[in-house]
């Protein structure tokens, strides 16, 4: 560490400073999720308020509030131009609000999850990448934590890289290292890391839950998406064995899998004896069981998601949430009432790869209902963007069963879905399978 004292020492400066490096017109990758740096985002929305830099875009997947109550401010969106690859709830209200003064929505670059580190380097060729890193180690190393997926492609081709060392990130081990000489700027801050709260399980995961550990079997590895589904899975895979995991998102229910020793790894093809994963989101307990543990391994995305590698491991067990499924089996998983809800993140990523994998299985759950019991989530069509074509749906879980569409007819497909419909919806959507070619 002594070795790398000055020059760490050369780099670092206040976040004022930092944002300075970052000229108008860059493009800049922002970093996911927990790894979204406050300081450093703070400042650069300060000096964007006060004139100092314009033109910017912002390239990012899942921002949290410590994005959006800095850069993506309403007010800042012609200094800095949000450019969402998965919308959440802070885009979604910056949507409602530009309707209301008749500003176009935010930008949404369409991708698969596992293609943004080529997106962003190559395509986009970003400039500046804004990151959380856990504090350098004796070899002079960052370690990007809970982050790995695109930031680290992007650390290895920006122009500018500049990190914010948080004592509380956690170092993790795998391929999520930034040298220090790759590193512009360094700013120390320490402060919490992004908290999500566990949501209460309804009635209608819980059956969800348990239906999809009934067709897990022992030594199946997992991935699991994000939301309150995936979480009443794992909570109904406690009585398994031998489980493995290699996931985009290492969530708290996978972590208590670890803990409990339901998860061992053992059976893994590849990376076995490690839970693989490309980002982490949750809570004190899960970063602080990250931290330094060696039975977890950190990987960047287009290796994590890819689907060839996915399909290495046998008997994949893949477990995604969506918003529509039609009677043909094709999914929507992006958009609501014609609004851009969210992305397709992952989820066709590991669709395929289970598929793909010897034995593997690949779940696309949700509610049968939504909007409080008023609308189904099973349709004739879906009405927007198709996230999982019908040629790549496997199995469809609702709280009234579970549907395999591999194999099966059109007319095969429409029968079984309406099956695991809501029972009020069941009759329409039989009149409407006739009316489809």
């Amino acid at each position: 560490m002594a070795s790398h004292l000055s020059a760490y020492r050369e780099r670092l400066m206040s976040a004022d400073a930092a944002v300075r490096l970052i000229p108008s017109g860059a493009k800049v990758a922002m970093g996911l999720g927990v790894s979204q740096p406050p300081e450093i985002l703070r400042a650069l929305g300060a000096r964007a308020r006060a004139g100092g830099v314009s033109g910017i875009r912002l390239y990012y997947l899942l921002s949290t509030a410590t994005a959006g109550e800095t850069v993506l401010r309403h007010e800042l969106r012609e200094a800095i131009r949000p450019m969402s690859l998965f919308h959440g709830a802070i885009e979604r209200a910056l949507d409602v609000r530009a309707a209301t003064e008749g500003m176009a929505p935010i930008d949404l670059v369409p991708t698969a999850f596992s293609q943004v580190p080529r997106l962003l380097c190559d395509q986009v060729g970003v400039d500046t990448l804004l990151t959380t890193v856990s504090p350098i180690d004796e070899d002079g190393n960052f370690s990007l934590g809970t982050n790995t997926d695109y930031a680290l492609a992007a650390s290895r081709t920006a122009e500018r890289v500049i990190v914010e060392v948080n004592t509380r990130m956690p170092r993790v081990h795998g391929d999520c290292h930034i040298p220090l000489s790759a590193v512009s700027a360094i700013v120390e801050h320490r402060a919490e890391l992004v908290q999500v709260a566990a949501v209460a399980p309804r009635p209608q995961d819980a059956a969800i839950g348990a239906i999809i550990a009934g067709l897990t079997d022992d030594g199946a590895c997992l991935q699991m998406g994000i939301g309150a589904v995936p979480d009443a899975v794992c909570a109904a895979l406690h009585d398994h064995r031998d489980l493995g995991i290699h996931t985009e998102l290492m969530a708290p229910g996978l972590a208590r899998l670890v803990r409990a020793g339901v998860v061992t790894n053992r059976r893994k093809a590849i990376h076995p004896g490690r839970s693989v994963f490309t980002f982490a989101m949750g809570d004190t307990g899960l970063y602080d069981f990250l931290d330094d543990n060696r039975d977890f391994e950190a990987l960047p995305v287009d290796y994590v998601n890819d689907p060839a590698v996915i399909a290495r491991n046998p008997n994949m067990v893949s477990v995604n949430a969506t918003l529509q499924v039609d009677l043909q089996g094709a999914c929507n998983s992006e958009c609501m009432a014609g609004r851009q809800y969210s992305a397709a993140g992952g989820q066709l990523d590991f669709v395929r790869g289970a598929y793909a994998s010897s034995g593997g299985r690949s779940f696309i759950a949700c509610h049968s209902t939504a909007a409080k019991g008023t609308l189904s989530r099973i349709v004739p069509r879906v009405d927007g963007p198709v996230t999982v074509p019908r040629n790549d749906s496997h199995i469809v879980v609702t709280e009234y069963g579970w549907a395999d569409l591999k194999g099966k007819s059109l007319a095969e497909r429409a029968t079984a879905l309406i099956a695991i419909a809501h029972p009020d919806f069941r009759e329409g959507l039989e009149r409407a399978a006739h009316r489809l070619p």
